[in-house]
C-alpha cells in the first residue's frame, strides 16, 4: 500500500513539475487530483516567485545536489512545528517547482528527466512527513481534492495565502 500512495504521490509531482515547465503531459487529461494541485501549487509557487525574488535571483541552485540540499533545509524547517495541514503539503510541491525552474536550462530540457528526481524528492519527503496524515484526513480524493475544488474558493485562498507568508517567511530567516 505505502509504495502504491509514494508512486500516486510521485506521478502527482511529476505531473505538477511538468505543468510548471509548460510541457505538455503525455497523458491525455491529468486525474481530478492532479488538475486541483496543479491550480491551487501553481498559484502558490507564482507568488513565492514574486515574493522572493530578490532572495531566489541570489539563491545558486546549480545541480540536483543543491536543489535537494536547498529543499530539505526549508522543508524540515517548515514542518519542524509538527503542524500539518492541505496547506503546508501544497507548498511542498510549490517549493519543488520552484527550485526546479532555478536548475540551470540544460538540467530542465524537455528530453532530461531532472524533474524526476525533484518529484522523487517532493514525493519522498511527504510520504515520509505527511503520508500517515493524508491518510487519516482522506487521501488526495477525499481529503485533498474536497478541501481545494473550486466550490469553496474563498476559504481555500485564505487558507494557502496564509501558508504562503508561512513559507516567505522561512525563507527569508536562510539569507
Amino acid at each position: 500500500m505505502i509504495d502504491l500512495e509514494f508512486r500516486y504521490t510521485q506521478t502527482l509531482a511529476q505531473e505538477y513539475l511538468l505543468h510548471t515547465l509548460q510541457v505538455p503531459q503525455a497523458r491525455a487529461s491529468p486525474s481530478r487530483t492532479s488538475r486541483v494541485l496543479q491550480d491551487v501549487a501553481f498559484s502558490v509557487q507564482e507568488e513565492v516567485e514574486k515574493s522572493l525574488k530578490p532572495w531566489l535571483d541570489r539563491c545558486d541552485v546549480v545541480s540536483i545536489d543543491a536543489a535537494r540540499a536547498v529543499f530539505t533545509q526549508v522543508m524540515e524547517k517548515e514542518f519542524e512545528d509538527g503542524i500539518i495541514n492541505w496547506g503546508r503539503i501544497v507548498t511542498i510541491f510549490a517549493f519543488g517547482g520552484v527550485l526546479l525552474k532555478r536548475l540551470p536550462r540544460e538540467l530542465i530540457a524537455p528530453d532530461v528527466d531532472t524533474y524526476k528526481e525533484i518529484s522523487y524528492l517532493v514525493a519522498e519527503f511527504i510520504m515520509s512527513h505527511t503520508g500517515d496524515w493524508i491518510r487519516q484526513h482522506g487521501g488526495w480524493e477525499n481529503g485533498f481534492v474536497r478541501k481545494f475544488e473550486p466550490k469553496s474558493g474563498w476559504l481555500t485562498f485564505v487558507g494557502v495565502m496564509g501558508q504562503i507568508c508561512a513559507v516567505l517567511s522561512l525563507l527569508k530567516q536562510f539569507y
